[in-house]
């Protein structure tokens, strides 16, 4: 596969790197730093060496010339480094740590405080249509994600098929991060159900014969690998009673296929739908993470029933987003967004579905979803120069 330059560009100071395993963190910090100290925790051997002796980065270094960059890959491997990579940077040696993580949650467990601010705290996402450009279709992105690993292979639904089985094997079982790995396996099927759709815990856990608290904690442990996210109700000067519940995803649409039973009962068209929505989320946490514009993801739903899939407010902007997995626009599928704009008129609204026409409805830009998803780029705001 041909080098994508990627939206994410390295600060100048150390940073952490959190992205699930497969969306690109190792090849880019190897693209980037090609002279730098770089520890492979992946690598049996290295991580062995590091586990049973921390101390011989400090080591390393004092042998080596100042102002160098040391890339610590997978960081929550070994969480007593953390430590010791605070107290170099406390000695001011001129080093730069680049540290990269699929997981956060061993740091937290092992109340490591994330070198106390003295590191930015930086996302590498799924790839963006806008990386991609010509390379981009909206129906293989819907049908497999936009993890390079996938993208990368001849074989994606194999690669997607593994993915889970990686992450059950390495992730949750050989960590100990659960208790029973066969509730856990359940427990992602049915939470599988639940992506872009509001969270009711009771009924996963009715579903996988297990306790409430028990799903919270899988829950908990998803996030903490960065497989899945709630997303909040938007809720500032609030005109209607709205629900309560958050919104449930999962990171990358393919990811989200992989794991969805798919039976005689299933409705295809459902199943897509809401891999379509996930596609369409996953851009926007990702153009949130790069742009660095401090806007916040919602959705906005009303106790009757009426939403908005996505609400993106910040200092520069309040946008209200809906998507819809259809060619055709109905005059129902604009009910959520003219709701909004009745009680935010200072709202920017846009409907996002498969169809080819672009056409502008009650003040409400509808948009085929490539051209929307393709204009979605750091150095823009959203609907800058549609």
């Amino acid at each position: 596969m041909e080098i994508i330059d990627r939206f994410f560009d390295p600060p100048q100071e150390s940073f952490f790197l959190f992205g699930p395993r497969g969306t690109g963190k190792s090849t880019l910090v190897k693209r980037h730093f090609q002279e730098a100290i770089y520890v492979d925790l992946l690598d049996p051997e290295v991580f062995r060496t590091y586990s049973a002796y921390p101390e011989r980065l400090r080591e390393r270094l004092l042998a080596s010339p100042g102002n160098i960059t040391v890339v610590i890959d997978e960081i929550q491997k070994v969480p007593q480094l953390l430590s010791l990579v605070h107290s170099l940077v406390e000695q001011k040696g001129g080093w730069r740590f680049v540290l990269t993580g699929s997981s956060s949650r061993k740091l937290k467990r092992a109340e490591v405080d994330l070198l106390a601010g003295r590191a930015l705290l930086c996302s590498l996402h799924p790839f963006m249509a806008a990386e991609l450009g010509h390379g981009f279709s909206t129906q293989s992105a819907v049908q497999n994600g936009l993890l390079p690993i996938v993208l990368a292979s001849a074989d994606p639904i194999k690669v997607l098929q593994t993915y889970a089985a990686l992450y059950l094997r390495e992730e949750v079982q050989m960590e100990s991060l659960v208790r029973n790995i066969g509730n856990f396996t359940r427990f992602l099927e049915a939470a599988s159900f639940s992506h872009a759709s509001l969270l009711n815990i009771t009924n996963i856990a009715r579903e996988c014969q297990v306790e409430r608290k028990v799903v919270e904690g899988y829950i908990s442990v998803l996030e903490d690998l960065l497989l899945a996210y709630r997303l909040p109700v938007f809720t500032k000067r609030a005109q209607r009673a709205l629900v309560a519940h958050p919104k449930f995803y999962l990171f990358d649409a393919g990811v989200y296929r992989s794991l969805r039973p798919q039976g005689p009962l299933d409705r295809p068209e459902e199943i897509e739908g809401q891999a379509f929505e996930g596609l369409v989320a996953q851009h926007l946490r990702a153009w949130l993470d790069y742009s660095g514009r401090g806007f916040k993801l919602h959705f906005w739903r009303t106790r009757s029933g009426v939403e908005v899939d996505f609400v993106v407010y910040g200092a520069e902007g309040l946008f209200a987003i809906e998507v819809k997995n259809a060619a055709r626009i109905q005059p129902q599928d604009l009910r959520g967004l003219r709701a909004f704009k009745q009680d935010y008129p200072q709202s920017h609204a846009y409907f996002v579905y498969r169809g080819k026409e672009r056409l502008m409805k009650e003040g409400i830009l509808c948009l085929p979803c490539e051209e929307f998803l393709l204009s979605l780029q750091p150095h823009r705001l959203i609907g800058e120069n549609l």
